[in-house]
């Protein structure tokens, strides 16, 4: 580890991107006079781990115990805006940031003769800019990769502490529930409304019990919610209300027939996102391979449905959010109550795992609303699995056309993908109006948002990882970003990486095969990457790659794939191997993951956020698809929308690449396309049958015979 740190601060590093936006070193650390160090962030805790790894990195810096340290929450009052929880990106950009930070103020302790962290402050400008090209060989501690040190927040999870937003039980505490149709586009039937709305007033609603005080009806235009002072009763009379009122739906325009071109033929914006190389006529000898692939709208399904609590007072809005953008709900939240954005905050609290944009930003708009109504109390806003299953954004549907010239030399001298799919983000505090769901509703609505794809730069979205890592003489991506859809959709963990990757890996199966190639090998040759090729050559080392797949051909309904990917071909690399076994449905028994994901902070942390990331893809896999009919999801429920169950889970193997002298890299999402893609090159080696499209269910096997 030592030698890591001497080969790192040899390299020209550039200054950490979240320090360029926050250079001052009270932005990152505070210090107090008991000697314990506050470590500021602006990424949150979502279960992945990584205020823990942002423990390990202060601490080797500052040269303390973690037990010395506090990674303070994260809120717009305090901490350094370092925009979306999301990409991969925590450990790489707040990481950087809060070691350049420590590794500063451990030079300083040293200068000025301080002897403890305590004494600092008295001594030196807290608001100096962080002298980010010091030498990392000031961290004179490495970090144990080799030792668990220990996850506080999972030791209180086990010892049942109640830690998540939905476990919050403030003094006074009041509760709200939002009465939306189940359709997608309806209007309320105002006479309905008139005769409900006069029975709550002569308190003929709810429970046959004593009428509380405090319970409310409130709407404004679409908009429609209930405050009561308890649980019970916020449930209890939500559900008469929402039995009793009546909405007249409208057929939103999107039959389930479009499930299966994702709407190919609808309006779309055209651009090629990405060329390189001159496209040549194809030599006499140069043989053709093109192919379609379609992944379906998927919903977030987080295990707890989205929550918020809000506080209205003098001083203004306080909100307490599991978003993964606090500044930016901030801002969307400041824009749709017409509020400056100084007077509200918006602290972080955990919550259900989201792995993108859920319902976490619009139930907290909803809070907010309700709670205007009853100043000074904090009011709980929970949604109902409905709400969060319907109203939630989607990760869209994407239809991808891969094509593809070979030579007689097995060397690919033309590549052409295209992808049709609505934008892929939808998060609030990037245009002039809000993005939250409520704001949509009211009686004075704001415009509804077209879905977007993030910037190139950024990783792009629709797009991702549309680029290959193979080398050809032409590369050609073209994105439709489709318009005008009806079904909501946005930011889900890889964006469109997913749905890339399960088509280029598949279609690199297909060229395989039909040239005769190991697939292996296939990629190998074409690779000119050594960390690509490293990690592939590693897996192919881990499971045996020719002897376990000559061995599982011979066995009827079994088979072994498997599929590559650097994540937004800039972020960690990635090979996975699927072994599976088809009978009435596909299983998957065993997984294999090998990454390379630059140096390790924490390795029980990556590896669990790289088995997570392979779990939840072979639940995609298999298993989740939204379906609707001409006005409403009808996917509400778990009945309707089946995930993985423990009993299908596979058994997961992860190894790590040595990566101590290269920067750390994201491990969060680099498994979902490579072991999607791996699981279906593994059916068409038990099957011999190519499925291209998602999920993998015995009815698209049957249509893929067909």
């Amino acid at each position: 580890m030592a030698e890591a740190a001497t080969a790192l601060s040899s390299q020209e590093l550039p200054c950490p991107v979240s320090l360029k936006s926050h250079p001052r070193l009270s932005s990152w650390l505070r210090f107090t006079a008991d000697g314990r160090v506050g470590v500021f962030t602006g990424k949150v805790e979502l279960g992945q781990g990584i205020l823990h790894a942002l423990q390990l990195i202060a601490a080797q810096a500052l040269v303390l115990d973690t037990q010395h340290l506090d990674m303070l929450t994260t809120t717009t009052a305090h901490s350094p805006d370092e925009g979306m929880t999301s990409g991969s990106l925590s450990v790489q950009d707040s990481g950087a940031a809060i070691r350049h930070a420590c590794i500063h103020a451990r030079a300083l302790l040293m200068q000025t003769g301080a002897t403890s962290y305590a004494d600092l402050p008295g001594l030196i400008d807290m608001n100096q800019p962080v002298n980010w090209a010091l030498s990392l060989s000031l961290s004179a501690l490495p970090i144990d990769t080799a030792k668990d040190v220990g996850r506080e927040d999972l030791r209180r999870l086990i010892h049942g502490h109640a830690d998540f937003i939905h476990d919050l039980q403030p003094e006074g505490l009041l509760h709200g529930r939002m009465l939306r149709p189940r359709e997608l586009r309806a209007q309320l039937d105002e006479a309905v409304w008139a005769q409900v709305a006069a029975q709550f007033a002569a308190r003929q609603v709810g429970p046959d019990a004593a009428w509380p005080a405090s319970l409310q009806l409130v709407r404004d235009g679409q908009l429609i919610g209930v405050i009561a002072p308890t649980e019970a009763w916020a449930q209890a009379v939500a559900q008469v209300l929402h039995r009793d009122l009546k909405w007249q739906a409208q057929p939103h325009g999107l039959g389930m027939s479009a499930q299966g071109t994702a709407g190919i033929d609808q309006p779309a914006e055209t651009q090629v996102f990405f060329e390189s190389g001159a496209a040549d006529e194809p030599g006499i000898s140069d043989e053709h391979f093109s192919a379609d692939y379609f992944r379906p709208y998927l919903h977030h399904a987080s295990m707890g449905s989205s929550c918020a609590l809000a506080l209205w007072t003098l001083e203004g809005l306080k909100v307490w959010s599991h978003s993964q953008g606090v500044f930016a709900l901030r801002r969307d939240l400041a824009l749709a109550l017409s509020l400056p954005p100084d007077q509200v905050e918006v602290a972080h609290v955990r919550g259900a795992g989201c792995y993108g944009h859920n319902g976490a930003d619009d139930v907290a708009f909803d809070a907010a609303w309700l709670a205007r109504r009853c100043p000074g109390k904090t009011l709980r806003m929970l949604w109902s699995r409905a709400d969060e299953m319907v109203w939630s954004p989607l990760s869209p549907a994407m239809r991808m056309r891969v094509s593809a010239q070979l030579n007689t030399y097995n060397e690919l001298t033309d590549w052409c993908h295209e992808v049709w799919s609505q934008g892929h983000s939808s998060r609030p505090g990037r245009a002039a109006t809000p993005a939250l769901l409520g704001s949509w509703q009211t009686a004075q609505p704001f415009p509804v948002l077209e879905p977007i794809n993030v910037a190139a730069a950024a990783g792009a979205g629709a797009e991702r990882n549309a680029v290959p890592p193979y080398r050809s003489v032409h590369v050609k991506v073209v994105a439709h970003r489709l318009m005008g859809l009806p079904l909501r959709s946005s930011a889900m963990r890889a964006l469109g990486a997913h749905g890339n990757v399960f088509a280029a890996e598949s279609f690199m199966d297909e060229i395989a095969h039909a040239r005769g190639l190991d697939p292996l090998a296939f990629r190998l040759g074409l690779l000119d990457d050594p960390r690509a090729q490293a990690v592939l050559s590693r897996l192919a080392e881990k499971i045996n790659w020719s002897a376990r797949r000559s061995e599982l051909a011979a066995q009827e309904g079994r088979g072994l794939g498997l599929a590559f990917a650097r994540y937004k071909g800039k972020g960690a690399y990635c090979a996975v191997a699927a072994e599976v076994e088809v009978t009435d449905q596909v299983r998957v028994r065993r997984l294999t993951v090998v990454a390379d994901i630059g140096q390790v902070v924490h390795t029980n942390g990556a590896v669990s956020q790289l088995e997570g990331g392979s779990i939840q893809s072979t639940s995609w896999a298999l298993k989740e698809a939204a379906r609707w009919d001409t006005e409403k999801i009808l996917t509400q429920d778990w009945e309707a929308y089946p995930i993985l169950r423990f009993s299908e889970v596979p058994a997961v193997d992860v190894h790590l690449m040595p990566g101590a002298a290269n920067p750390s890299l994201g491990a969060g999402e680099a498994t979902q396309g490579p072991t999607t893609a791996a699981i279906a090159n593994a059916v068409f080696h038990a099957l011999g049958v190519r499925v291209r499209e998602l999920p993998l269910t015995a009815e698209a096997i049957q249509r893929a015979m067909d």
